[in-house]
C-alpha cells in the first residue's frame, strides 16, 4: 500500500481523519461520565499508526500515566480515597447537571426526582 504514493496519501488521510474524529469525540465526552480520556488516547493511537508526531505524543501520555499511577500507589491510602471521592462527586455532578438540563425521564419515580432536587 505504501509503495503507491497516491494510495499511501489516501490511506494516511483516512487514518488521520478517523483518528481526529475519535479524538474530538473523546474531548467532547471528557466532562461527561464515561471514558472520555480513554477515547482520546484511542484516537491518538489511531493517528500514531501513521504519523510520527502522534506516536511521540502517545509515548509522552503513557509516561505521564505511569508516573501518576506510581505516585498514587506510593501515597497514603487517604489520597486514593480522596481521589475516588472527587471522581465520584464529578460524575454525580455531571449526571445531575445533564438531568437538570435535559429533563428527567417520565419513568423516573417521584422520590428520585425529590432526592435529586429536580423539577
Amino acid at each position: 500500500m505504501h509503495r503507491n504514493p497516491h494510495t499511501s496519501a489516501v490511506y494516511r488521510t483516512l487514518v488521520g481523519g478517523l483518528g481526529t474524529a475519535v479524538v474530538l469525540l473523546g474531548l467532547v465526552l471528557v466532562p461527561l461520565p464515561g471514558p472520555g480520556w480513554l477515547i482520546v488516547f484511542c484516537g491518538v493511537a489511531i493517528i500514531a499508526s501513521e504519523f510520527h508526531f502522534a506516536s511521540r505524543l502517545l509515548h509522552w501520555g503513557r509516561l505521564r500515566l505511569e508516573a501518576w499511577s506510581r505516585w498514587v500507589r506510593r501515597s497514603h491510602w487517604s489520597i486514593g480515597a480522596l481521589l475516588g471521592l472527587a471522581t465520584c462527586a464529578c460524575v454525580c455532578g455531571a449526571v445531575w447537571l445533564s438531568l437538570h438540563l435535559t429533563g428527567v425521564p417520565g419513568w423516573t419515580p417521584g422520590w428520585a426526582r425529590q432526592l435529586l432536587l429536580l423539577p
